[in-house]
């Protein structure tokens, strides 16, 4: 806020305008807002402890400077909450109310706290509260759409403060302290005018801009509106622009009077621009999503976003990536511009380009980050150089700053419930480009909402085929945050949709990932014989290599069971598969595996024999730790024979080998996206 006037939900003012920085009027109500916060409650004057955080309510209209009055409550009272401030935004820039899950899982995100992929909305909140209990932070909760939303976020904690922003009372909500915003008095009216005109042309006539103020109705928006349409005119009078709303009041509100003025006053090319800007995906627009709604070149259209927030136009977001949100107040006057201009099969092209420019944007971020394939760096050399990221980091960046829009730009791909080679191609360029930047465990949340996406349009549309992908990568992130009874009825749908598409991918993986559900709850006999009906699928189409990998999960289901004659024989099939597809590095874990199969079963002199032999596999795979895992291993079996000096030679050689293996990152399976890849981008990589 220390660079700000007024922001009518989003509006804020140039730099330039206001060197001061000072915020505009409102004193009144600061300072009503901040007695509020520690005016005893209900509950402390019958004695009670207050059981959950004080809640402030500003309310007002879209453009009556809400946002901005809570922005600088929440700046003059940050020092008495060391624990930070969290934002959140409760609607989408069309009025639509934010799930309150997804309200949670950002405030847990701004906090660090993890939050489970695919929880239910209870929990998140629960997380969130548990979260809150011992800190003294304050949530900023914008654009709130009813009293559920904001009480359903409420810290169950005295030493918290929440500011609510609603366009009206949020009645259910105990001891809430409302401040009801009007418009700003004549005198601030006319002062914000003048950070964009200059004071001479207030000077000049003053009676004129108190007019023009009173005109506006003390509406920041408005007033912004007002200053932009004065300041990009400097030989215009105050007086000419209060004249033409004095002849031409209208039945519309103010605000959006003033909007169509400007918009009609702009060059033709700007004013397509300003208006197609209502088709970015949760109001947030950056130069490339400006250039592919327009046509123009990327350069261009930063330029252009520039003049719009130098106006008023739009709110500069400050970041190392250039992107500005649409005002909230103007969103649905800018859709009305929109619909009265184009015709429907231009919008519907324009928002196609916008969505095509994502998905190359998406292949761009993710192939940066293969610098060891010769392949990508090709496809990163054959993009328009507007289209390539410098390096990795700047790729990342734009990903973390740009993920609201993008996750608002899946949902939209998929508004009209339809599944289309442009939706398929944009979920999973952004499932591939989260996952190489942020690893599929951090991005996890993000993930499960993409693929809800997907199972949604595929359940209405009856498609069969995207409905099994869909089931396969949520059970994958069911299991991975540990409910796997979840995972096992997403795994057994994922089946059957499988089944009725005859997609053998999907059946074959669906029929192992139920085995590997089973094996995880302990029911093994089930585990062996589903990993069973997977190979056989595997076998009758000839896939050598995973039907030696399912081998090694028999023989694994078979070890835990304690049935390890039947261990050994499918671990010696998996030996025997790695070893004709030759899969150095498979085909050592497998006989590494083999020979602890055989220790379980007392024969330790045959599993001395294995381990060595899987030693030899392991060095020429290059596999260091494996080779010093199985050290290890044979130093335990020679001290269980009585040979002390061969346990510490082996033990030494082990030790020596960790110590020059340098530490490496922490990596997962990224299997979790492979299905998403396949069945909801069929077309492109």
């Amino acid at each position: 806020m220390t660079d700000q006037a007024v922001d009518p939900n989003g509006v804020r003012l140039p730099q330039g305008a206001h060197p001061e920085g000072r915020f505009l009027g409102r004193t009144r109500e600061l300072k009503e807002l901040r007695a509020d916060i520690e005016r005893a409650g209900l509950d402390t004057l019958s004695g009670r402890k207050a059981p959950r955080a004080r809640v402030l309510l500003i309310a007002g209209r879209p453009g009556s400077g809400r946002s901005a009055l809570a922005e600088e409550l929440v700046r003059q009272v940050a020092a008495d909450y060391p624990d930070g401030v969290l934002r959140t935004r409760l609607s989408e820039p069309g009025g639509t109310p934010v799930p309150v899950g997804r309200a949670a899982r950002d405030l847990l995100d701004a906090l660090g706290e993890p939050a489970p992929a695919g929880a239910p909305e209870d929990q998140l909140g629960e997380a969130l509260r548990t979260a809150l209990a011992e800190r003294r932070a304050v949530l900023l909760l914008d654009d709130a759409a009813d009293a559920g939303q904001v009480d359903a976020l409420l810290p169950d904690n005295p030493d918290c403060l929440a500011v609510a922003v609603s366009s009206g009372p949020l009645t259910g909500i105990a001891d809430v302290r409302p401040c009801t915003l009007g418009g700003l008095d004549t005198k601030s009216g006319v002062e914000l005018l003048s950070r964009f005109t200059g004071s001479v042309r207030i000077t000049v006539d003053p009676r004129a801009a108190e007019r023009l103020a009173e005109q506006c109705q003390g509406q920041p928006a408005a007033l912004v509106l007002a200053g932009g349409w004065l300041a990009a005119r400097p030989k215009a009078a105050v007086a000419d622009l209060a004249k033409q709303l004095h002849t031409d009041p209208g039945a519309e509100p103010v605000t959006a009077r003033l909007l169509r003025l400007v918009h009609d006053a702009l060059p033709q090319t700007a004013a397509r621009t300003l208006r197609l800007l209502a088709l970015a995906p949760a109001g947030l627009v950056d130069p490339h999503t400006a250039a592919a709604l327009t046509g123009c070149s990327v350069e261009a259209a930063h330029t252009t976003l520039d003049d719009f927030a130098a106006h008023g136009l739009l709110h500069s977001v400050g970041s190392s990536v250039p992107q500005y949100r649409v005002p909230g107040c103007l969103h649905r006057e800018l859709l009305r511009l929109a619909d009265d201009h184009e015709r429907p099969a231009e919008l519907q092209l324009a928002r196609a380009r916008m969505l095509e420019r994502t998905v190359r944007l998406l292949q761009s971020c993710r192939a940066i980050t293969e610098t060891d394939s010769p392949e990508a760096r090709q496809k990163v050399l054959a993009l328009p150089r507007p289209l390539r990221f410098p390096t990795p980091r700047a790729a990342a960046d734009w990903l973390r700053l740009r993920r609201p829009a993008l996750l608002a730009a899946a949902r939209l791909a998929v508004a009209d419930g339809e599944l289309d080679t442009l939706a398929r191609r944009l979920m999973s360029q952004l499932v591939r480009a989260m996952v190489a930047h942020f690893g599929t465990r951090a991005a996890a949340s993000d993930l499960y909402d993409i693929h809800n996406l997907v199972l949604d349009v595929a359940e209405r549309r009856e498609l069969p085929r995207e409905r099994a992908a869909a089931l396969l990568n949520l059970g994958d992130l069911d299991a991975r945050t540990g409910r796997t009874t979840e995972a096992l009825a997403r795994y057994r749908a994922a089946l059957d949709a499988g089944r009725e598409a005859n997609d053998p991918y999907a059946t074959g993986r669906a029929m192992e990932s139920v085995g590997a559900a089973h094996l995880e709850l302990g029911d093994y006999d089930r585990a062996a014989d589903w990993f069973g009906r997977a190979l056989a699928e595997r076998l009758a189409r000839d896939e050598r290599p995973e039907a030696a990998r399912l081998y090694g999960r028999i023989g694994a289901a078979h070890t835990y069971a304690g049935r390890y004659g039947e261990a050994m024989l499918n671990w010696r099939a998996a030996v025997a598969g790695h070893r004709r597809d030759g899969d150095v590095a498979a085909q050592a874990r497998a006989l590494s595996e083999l020979g602890r199969v055989q220790e379980y079963a007392g024969r330790l002199e045959e599993s001395l024999r294995t381990c060595r032999e899987a030693v030899e596999w392991a060095r020429r795979a290059e596999d260091t730790r494996l080779q010093a895992a199985l050290h290890l291993r044979l130093a335990d079996s020679y001290e269980r024979l009585g040979d002390p000096a061969s346990a510490a030679l082996h033990r030494s050689t082990a030790g020596r080998m960790l110590a020059e293996e340098a530490p490496e990152g922490d990596s997962e399976p990224e299997h979790g996206a492979n299905a998403c890849e396949i069945r909801t981008a069929s077309a492109e990589d």
